[in-house]
């Protein structure tokens, strides 16, 4: 069996045992990402050498048993969003083709600590906007379950890194649900933690009150001891917390006994594809089987969380992107007359037509005129659906949900309708809105063997609960190997 396929921790316990070694599962990694990320597109940097280095110092540290934890020596990879000195960080942007941070992200930082290696960086949506992996700059991420097809986004590339078995695990980030959604075209599995949880330090912002980094992994196991790793107080972050505990694996085994889960009726109705109804209620209808209280409920607001969403993040990101000026780093244009010149032709050429986009309704809502009319009640609506999920959480452990409205759409489909791919994230947007844990884990596939995902959503902090229930419903099922990722190697 390929050391690729086996999980995070399962590699990790083999090479602790010294049945392998990291350098052995590094150079797997790396032959098969030059085999067959050719057509996927799951990297935009790979680093061999520094990667193939790393695992030599990782083998030597555990041997001397200086590094003992689940990861150790475990090949991961990095969305393209999270900082890594010395390592190119491009956001999939024109604008930061050649940028090379100083200083890595707290949460890759954590990472290396505990003596996972870095394989290179992942495939994404420029500046993390977009759901299907489209808008980077080094041309789209596909599908590993079926290459005509996306593999969601912003997160695709790490995603389907994943899945196709081009890295252990990944980290990935979510604004609306950039992890979730592509976990779920993908088929593995992606939490993203409550607000503050992770530390921001050196993810490069979209929207700074709605962005968080989380894990992608082949099981919940792996995303909850990855999560233990990367979660922490930072004092470089405001926006840390301090949790009580950062214990994310002890109580997985507890089961969903006596749980009460509610199911929202609004995220049942029109819009659905069939076939994620009918696998995302038989999921539910598992986890009933093993003790779990389920009940429908109205949500409310369901309706209102998208245009708000679409209205914070894009004034949060036109303000965030305005730093990208051709002037201290980041792309310039060669031909220019004076400094405002400079500026709108360096933007102009060094942002995609989503990115524009989206600065452009940022700058709308945000000015003179318009800051009350759309911002301001914006914020308003963002307030209300947090006091929806409070009432919801007054009764119920968790909400069970669809990750996506659909399978993952063929290429190029969604790009000819922005609209149609905003309304793409209606089920994970009101998650980041407030600022709630969400997992998102595989449960079946519909006819053409395409991925669906099950959305666990829990109140803030609640981590321990929602990979609970998604470690008993797994358990039920076993991982699905997607067709590429089988093909023999070696």
């Amino acid at each position: 069996m390929s050391l690729m396929s086996l999980t995070a921790l399962e590699l990790g316990r083999k090479i602790q045992n010294k049945e392998t070694s990291s350098v052995e599962a590094v150079k797997e990694a790396l032959t098969k990402i030059r085999r067959m990320d050719k057509e996927l597109n799951c990297y935009v940097t790979v680093e061999e050498e520094s990667a193939l280095q790393k695992a030599e110092e990782a083998d030597e540290k555990i041997r001397a048993g200086i590094w003992k934890g689940p990861l150790a020596g475990v090949p991961m990879a990095v969305k393209d969003n999270l900082c890594t000195k010395g390592i190119r960080t491009t956001c999939s942007s024109k604008m930061l083709e050649s940028f090379v941070p100083a200083y890595t992200a707290e949460a890759v930082e954590n990472l290396e600590r505990a003596g996972a290696v870095i394989l290179g960086k992942t495939n994404m949506d420029e500046f993390a906007m977009g759901s299907t992996t489209e808008t980077s700059y080094f041309g789209p991420t596909k599908n590993p379950w079926n290459a005509e097809h996306v593999p969601g986004g912003s997160s695709g590339g790490s995603c389907g890194a994943v899945a196709a078995e081009l890295c252990s695990f990944a980290l990935g980030s979510d604004t609306g649900g950039s992890i979730r959604q592509p976990s779920s075209f993908c088929g593995v599995t992606g939490i993203k933690p409550t607000y503050g949880t992770v530390s921001r330090y050196g993810l490069i912002a979209y929207g700074s009150s709605l962005d968080q980094i989380g894990p992608v992994a082949k099981d919940v196991s792996d995303c909850a001891s990855i999560l233990e790793v990367i979660a922490s107080r930072d004092k470089k972050d405001s926006t840390s917390v301090k949790r009580s505990s950062y214990d994310f694996t002890s109580g997985l085994n507890r089961g969903v006994k006596g749980l009460r889960i509610g199911i929202p009726k609004d995220y049942f109705g029109e819009g659905l594809n069939e076939e994620v109804r009918a696998h995302v209620l038989g999921a539910a209808h598992v986890l009933e089987e093993q003790g779990a209280v389920l009940e429908e409920f109205d949500l409310s607001l369901v309706e209102y969380a998208i245009p708000a969403y679409y209205i914070i993040a894009s004034a949060e990101a036109s303000s965030n992107l305005a730093r990208f000026d051709g002037v201290k780093y980041g792309y310039r244009t060669e031909d220019y007359e004076g400094l405002h010149n400079m500026y709108k032709k360096s933007r102009s050429e060094g942002f995609g037509a989503e990115v524009k986009r989206r600065i452009m309704l940022g700058s709308f809502v945000l000015s003179s005129g318009y800051y009350d009319a759309y911002y301001i009640k914006a914020l308003k609506t963002k307030a209300l659906i947090k006091q929806a999920f409070d009432r919801a959480f007054e009764r119920y452990d968790m909400i069970l949900a669809p990750a996506a409205p659909s399978t993952a759409p063929k290429l190029s489909e969604s790009l000819q309708d922005p609209i149609q791919m905003y309304l793409g994230d209606i089920y994970t947007i009101a998650v980041n809105l407030a600022g709630l844990p969400g997992i998102s884990v595989p449960c079946g596939r519909d006819q053409k063997g395409l991925p669906i995902g099950l959305q666990l959503i829990g109140d803030c902090f609640q981590e321990e609960k929602i990979l609970r229930a998604a470690y008993a419903y797994e358990q039920t099922r076993a991982y699905e190997r997607c067709p590429l990722a089988k093909t023999e190697l070696f």
